[in-house]
């Protein structure tokens, strides 16, 4: 059985927890504050990235609906999503215009906070 995504770092993120609740108890408090801060963050930086690009989705120039991508793939040199042909630049543009946004919402809400 394959582990989910991410575990190992979800299980380093617990152990540093327990670290921090061993050390300085007084503390978990503030960590936890701050973690729930920053991915709130995250989810504001993604819905104003969606509200302020609504006709510019990364989604909107891949050439089938991305939930066709665990269908068995006729050559397997190919990619999982293909992308519209002439879109590859736009496409991504428009990740990486949306990474920057989620990731600026978040440096702001954790420098601030």
């Amino acid at each position: 059985m394959k582990l989910p995504r991410l575990s190992v770092w979800a299980g380093i993120s617990l152990l540093l927890l327990v670290v921090i609740a061993l050390l300085y108890p007084q503390q978990i408090g503030v960590a936890v504050f701050k973690v729930s801060l920053v991915t709130t963050a995250g989810v504001v930086g993604y819905y104003l990235d969606r509200s302020l690009f609504p006709y510019a989705r990364p989604d909107g120039y891949l050439a089938e609906h991305f939930h066709n991508r665990y269908k068995p793939l006729a050559n397997k040199n190919d990619a999982d999503i293909r992308v519209n042909e002439g879109y590859h630049l736009v496409f991504a543009l428009a990740m990486i215009r949306r990474a920057l946004i989620v990731a600026a919402a978040m440096l702001a809400v954790g420098l601030g906070a």
